[in-house]
């Protein structure tokens, strides 16, 4: 078996390739203009044979395509007299005492919205049907538009879908592509389930064409695609169901940290990603979290997601200082093209370049040695830059790593002391090209006592790509009053869902022995207009006032409870690369030690030693100030820190 992991992210193109025996990992700088160059280039590099791979891919498509606007030109077919729900919104306000707020434009303009005279009522009972003379009139104007895709959304469609099919299967014969809610997402909230069905029809063209590249540039099909749930689905799921990807490659890292930190007996984690470009941050409890509350460029999208907070904060984020003459970091990044100005055409100082000028990466050790940073270069522009602050250059780029870690340190705490969790329960598992970098600091600065830097840390997310399962999530709202005599009742309500899964997840070529089902529901108390999503089980009702005393501080058992959705999770196990323990229990051997070298770090240049990560032996222990190197990044360990190599090669770093 050949597993393949591919991440595209902003500033590097990562690969992990599994060979039945070892992994192989490699890195290429990105092709922004076409990130499947980058594939190609890298897939060569590697000299394997594709027709015998399995690819998993992360990709960053469906997510780049909402964020810049560059989606399919798309119309939108709804009820009469709800042409405008997309543009309207909720009445809650990101800057409610913002003067000069101006709000994104919707994805679908007023021009290509057409209402149809039609009415299912909220018992799902079809009241008035659509008439194909609307029909006809709609599809001329589609044509003589251009339009490339077409969301139809309908109220209460979720409960019966009647009229939104009859709609879809005279508008596939058009050969456009449809995005029809009722197959979205069957729940109610009109505006969430709108808004959802719009972004697929947006994206999924434009995903569609770039996935049927990457089929005929790689000559296979044997591709899976990364899902924002944690879970990989084929490419024919992805390219109609593209929605489900907007945050494909982050998902891959929170998978990998979560397994690695499984095999190390390690359950509460805190997952932080750092690339070029972002930092993703999660939390676990043993299993990676979900929601169905997300929100990009201020577009709700209601599919389960890995539950994360991204901010731009990452090595290639640019430094700059504001109108009032503060430095700040991000969130613009220099991305792969120019790069930071130790790349070689970069002209903007970034976090990697602060980085280097105060000594905690080797110019030499780069890459594995195969990209020389300019070190000459960024001195005359760290230069230029602090004397625009009138400081000393080593104190500017150590506040930009400052500036750096205070946003991360934000990020984090928005997805554990917010949410009610002790971040001092936790492990920080640092990944990512710059993780390694900066985890010591943020933790310190969180007052996390354990770090975890896993092996092939750079490329931990493509790694993780290729420890996931096929996984299939459906869902549909119910709205009905929850008791536990209701139990079997509500629970032969999962049937149809389980019965579509089950079909679906076979026809991937997955056996049946093979496939697990989980179900869950959403629940509330009655007179909410919020849920808690937990799993369905004896004891439900218990459960949720547990979870909504843990969540928000209070309960009441006395208080009615409503079940609103129920979802159902599908998963077909794969074939996965063994992850396995190293043999050797040596002390460390002298070749470890590679060299010395001098760093800056709060105030005063320290003497550090670099290592060589692939060196040094299981149970050696390190103390810093020290850089510990691989291929792939570069961990940073400060003057007071310590850490040793546990049984699969992972860095455990704790404060002395």
């Amino acid at each position: 078996m050949i597993v393949l992991g591919v991440d595209i992210g902003g500033t590097f193109t990562d690969f992990v390739l599994f060979d039945g025996k070892e992994l192989k990992v490699h890195k290429v700088i990105s092709t922004p203009h076409n990130p499947a160059e980058a594939v190609f280039d890298g897939i060569k590099s590697l000299e394997v044979t594709k027709e015998k791979m399995s690819i998993v891919h992360g990709s960053t498509v469906a997510t780049n395509t909402l964020l810049e606007r560059k989606g399919a030109k798309v119309a939108l077919i709804t009820t009469s007299g709800y042409e405008d729900v997309i543009e309207i919104g909720r009445q809650s306000r990101s800057s409610l005492y913002d003067l000069f707020i101006t709000r994104e434009l919707p994805l679908v303009p007023d021009v290509l919205r057409w209402g149809v005279q039609e009415r299912v009522a909220s018992t799902g009972e079809v009241l008035s049907g659509v008439r194909k003379s609307d029909l006809k009139k709609i599809c001329i104007e589609l044509k003589k538009q251009g339009i490339e895709s077409v969301a139809v959304c309908f109220l209460f469609s979720y409960i019966n879908p009647a009229n939104e099919d009859v709609v879809v299967s005279e508008l596939e014969k058009l050969g456009i592509h449809v995005s029809a809610s009722s197959r979205i997402l069957p729940e109610y909230r009109e505006y969430e389930r709108l808004s959802t069905t719009v972004v697929n029809a947006y994206v999924s063209p434009v995903m569609s064409k770039y996935l049927t590249s990457m089929e005929d540039g790689l000559e296979t099909k044997n591709i899976r695609i990364m899902q924002s749930n944690g879970g990989s689905i084929s490419t024919g799921a992805a390219k109609d169901m593209a929605v489900n990807c907007i945050l494909s490659g982050p998902a891959g890292g929170v998978a990998g940290a979560s397994v690695i930190a499984k095999l190390a007996g390690i359950k509460k984690i805190i997952s932080f990603d750092m690339g070029g470009t972002s930092t993703d941050v999660s939390l676990c409890n043993g299993d990676v979290r979900l929601t169905t509350q997300t929100i990009i460029n201020e577009i709700p999208i209601k599919v389960p997601v890995v539950d994360m907070v991204t901010v731009g904060a990452g090595g290639g984020s640019i430094a700059y200082v504001d109108p009032g003459g503060a430095l700040r970091v991000g969130p613009q990044s220099a991305g792969a093209d120019p790069g930071p100005v130790c790349y070689g055409k970069g002209n903007e100082i970034t976090v990697t370049d602060a980085n280097l000028f105060l000594g905690r990466i080797s110019a030499e050790s780069f890459l594995g040695g195969r990209m020389r940073l300019e070190t000459d270069k960024l001195s005359g522009y760290m230069n230029r830059f602090a004397k625009r602050l009138g400081m000393s250059s080593v104190r500017v780029a150590e506040g930009i790593i400052d500036i750096a870690i205070a946003n991360m340190s934000r990020a984090i705490k928005v997805i554990s002391i917010e949410k009610g969790f002790d971040v001092r329960d936790y492990t920080l598992v640092s990944f990512g090209g710059a993780g390694g970098l900066h985890a010591c600091e943020l933790a310190e600065n969180l007052l996390i006592k354990k770090i975890l830097v896993p092996k092939n840390a750079g490329v931990l997310s493509a790694l993780g790509m290729t420890l996931t399962d096929i996984v299939k999530d459906y869902s549909k709202s119910v709205l009905l009053n929850a008791n536990e005599r209701d139990y079997r009742k509500i629970e032969n309500l999962f049937k149809p869902l389980i019965s579509q899964g089950m079909r679906e997840v076979l026809s991937e070529g997955i056996r049946k022995n093979r496939v697990t089902v989980e179900n869950s529901v959403d629940m509330r108390y009655v007179g909410q207009s919020h849920e808690l999503m937990l799993p369905f089980e004896e004891g439900y009702i218990k459960n949720f006032h547990k979870l909504h005393k843990k969540t928000y501080g209070y309960s009441n058992t006395n208080y009615e409870i409503e079940v609103v959705n129920i979802r159902v999770r599908v998963i077909g196990k794969t074939r996965k690369p063994s992850l396995r323990k190293r043999l050797n229990v040596d002390s460390m051997k002298e070749k470890a030690l590679t060299q010395k070298t001098k760093c800056y770090y709060r105030g005063k240049w320290l003497k550090a030693d670099i290592y060589d990560r692939n060196s040094v032996q299981t149970y050696s222990r390190i103390k810093g100030p020290a850089m510990i190197v691989e291929d792939t990044s570069t961990t940073f360990l400060p003057p007071g820190y310590a850490c040793k190599l546990d049984d699969y090669e992972n860095l455990i770093i704790e404060k002395k």
